[in-house]
């Protein structure tokens, strides 16, 4: 079932994680928890993590038009995916919002002088209500 961004909201607001996939170089998955915020007005969801991280490292290897992913948050029955094209964030304000973001929905993160945004524009929001 395909949802518009304004069904999303219940939701991509509980503190649950998600799961980020990713495809190698040699076209393996690769899935690892996250902790997600969605910014439904932008279209964005975004991701902080080490820029040295193998997930950051896969993104920023596409360069600036991205790679696509999918983000995906499960709670029994109640599922959402969101899909969409990732790029690496790394400059000062963009670390700050997502920084900000994740705190309002998790808890503050720990310092981390090698923190960046996998950014994702949203393209498709899947899931159940």
């Amino acid at each position: 079932m395909r949802f518009t961004p304004s069904l999303c909201a219940g939701c991509c607001r509980p503190r649950h994680l998600a799961t980020l996939s990713t495809v190698r170089p040699d076209g393996t998955p690769h899935v690892v928890p996250v902790g997600v915020t969605v910014d439904l007005v932008a279209g964005l969801a975004r991701v902080i993590t080490s820029a040295g991280s193998h997930k950051a490292r896969l993104v920023a290897a596409a360069g600036a038009a991205g790679i696509p992913v999918a983000l995906c948050q499960v709670d029994g029955r109640r599922w959402v995916t969101v899909e969409g094209r990732a790029v690496v964030r790394d400059d000062p304000a963009a670390v700050a919002e997502a920084e900000r973001r994740y705190a309002e929905r998790y808890r503050q993160p720990r310092p981390n002088p090698e923190r960046v945004v996998l950014e994702v524009t949203v393209s498709r929001i899947l899931g159940s209500l």
